[in-house]
């Protein structure tokens, strides 16, 4: 088994092939943690940003055990490359209570789905999806550990000056889509509370890698001679491999009942600094528009830093990354985070 720990960083990622392989790369940490969470493992809502390579990253920590990747599979090719790697795969609509009761019983799932972008849009399908379908999958996989990806959206602004929010911040978020995330909590808590399932509330702020995410959304206006909006000032960010490493781990530290973690880097990452070196690195003028205001969504990540220490890949590194990724104007997934948003619209 070829294992992060004994890999040293790239420089760069020459192709997208090179770092999905790179995010798919095991610690020994990772790889203890799931043996002592026995068992196959679901995952569901796999087709987004994060779950494609999460999976790969289990299926590499866990050989001998089942990986079940479930989704509708409405993009070309994600269900093939699963498949590839040795994932199992399941189309499945999750607002359909009968799909849901089809799936496989795994005594370890990730649950991923949700809805975010385009959320305002449609404001009962977002309820629904971030509400009844976690509701759904609580009921029918009581006997499982459930880790639940969230959001910090869930949080109030915080004052830039503190340290973060914390788990026990009272929830009080602006906008329709950050109380839906609370509503998706409420679900798996009260399931959890009820039938003695264990799991976590995976609070995650801002995962990225080179495709997507606040440092590539800076980075590209730099580039393109977009001016960046400081107004939302502040930030917390993870490295993706980082992140769903972390969610994995959390199946071996699940609680009963449920529990909140906060996840994403340690440091509060100004956006205007950001924008600053993006334009050293890439050679380019920086055009800023707006003031930072004195509050932002940001965490508290003690505990997750406690139970797993540091993300392992550090800022520095990630802006080199996304600086070299976006000069060579390699693929994006043109999802933008709209980190810039304070009303909760998106």
């Amino acid at each position: 088994m070829v294992l992060l720990d004994d890999t040293p960083f790239p420089e760069c990622f020459e192709t997208e092939q090179a770092l999905e392989d790179y995010l798919a790369l095991p610690s020994r940490d990772l790889v203890n943690d799931l043996a002592r969470a026995g068992g196959d493992l679901l995952v569901l809502g796999v087709g987004g940003k994060m779950g494609p390579t999460l999976a790969r990253l289990a299926r590499n920590a866990m050989p001998g055990r089942r990986v079940i990747a479930v989704a509708r599979f409405s993009e070309a090719g994600v269900r093939d490359s699963l498949e590839a790697h040795g994932i199992e795969t399941i189309a499945c609509d999750l607002l359909d209570r009968s799909a849901i009761a089809a799936l496989p019983q795994c005594p370890n799932v990730v649950f991923m789905a949700g809805r975010k972008f385009g959320a305002d849009a449609n404001n009962p399908l977002t309820w629904a999806m971030n509400t009844h379908v976690p509701a759904l999958v609580a009921e029918n996989f009581k006997a499982s550990r459930i880790v639940a990806f969230s959001t910090a959206c869930v949080y109030p602004f915080v004052p830039v000056t503190s340290q973060g929010a914390s788990e026990s911040e009272s929830l009080s978020p602006p906008g329709e889509y950050a109380n839906s995330c609370v509503g998706r909590e409420r679900m798996f808590e009260h399931f959890s509370q009820v039938h003695g399932t264990p799991g976590r509330l995976f609070r995650l702020s801002y995962a990225i890698d080179m495709r997507y995410g606040v440092l590539a959304d800076v980075a590209l206006k730099v580039w393109r001679g977009q001016p960046v909006d400081v107004t939302m000032g502040h930030v917390n960010v993870i490295w993706q491999g980082d992140a769903n490493a972390q969610a994995l781990r959390c199946l071996a530290a699940a609680t009963v009942p449920t529990s909140p973690l906060n996840v994403s880097g340690p440091e509060t990452t100004s956006i205007r600094w950001l924008a600053e070196e993006f334009g050293r690195r890439l050679g380019k003028p920086v055009a800023i528009t707006g003031q930072e205001a004195p509050t932002a969504w940001l965490m508290n990540t003690g505990e997750a830093e406690r139970l797993f220490g540091y993300p392992r890949v550090p800022l520095h590194r990630l802006v080199g990354w996304v600086a070299d990724w976006i000069a060579r104007e390699q693929r994006l997934y043109g999802k933008p985070t709209k980190f810039e948003a304070r009303d909760g619209k998106y």
